[in-house]
């Protein structure tokens, strides 16, 4: 009878760096799109019914995200789970394109607003776009 030859240390090692890469990728995604929302930790952990602290956690990617979590997270920021993959396997990180640069600081700086300056300033927005007021 014959055993199989064990995977040597080389590919276990190999394969846990992988999954961290994975890990961290999706911490990252995670961060920029809550951002983008102009979100605080304390908002998204309040609408996963979590703590700011595990959230943060997540974000920088120290504890993994389950599937369910990030199926959860995915709803909360509005977007399909699979924007939590986009960029991975390019080899690099994701990083945003120009345009997506420029949103998020818009996103940041509107965020910071007083909420009269968030209201005008949107308004001001939408009047060049042709686009009118959604009813609340």
């Amino acid at each position: 009878m014959t055993t199989a030859n064990p995977s040597p240390a080389g590919a276990i090692k190999r394969g846990r760096s992988d999954t961290q890469s994975v890990d961290r990728h999706i911490a990252a995604r995670l961060r920029e799109r809550r951002t983008m929302l102009g979100l605080t930790l304390q908002q998204v952990a309040g609408m996963l019914g979590i703590t700011y602290q595990q959230l943060y956690k997540y974000e920088k990617g120290v504890n993994r995200l389950s599937a369910g979590r990030l199926h959860a997270l995915a709803r909360a920021l509005g977007v399909d789970i699979g924007y939590f993959y986009e960029g991975l396997g390019s080899g690099e990180p994701a990083r945003p394109t120009a345009r997506q640069g420029q949103m998020l600081e818009l996103a940041r700086s509107f965020a910071v607003l007083p909420r009269r300056q968030q209201e005008a300033l949107a308004e001001m927005a939408r009047a060049p776009a042709g686009v009118e007021e959604a009813s609340a």
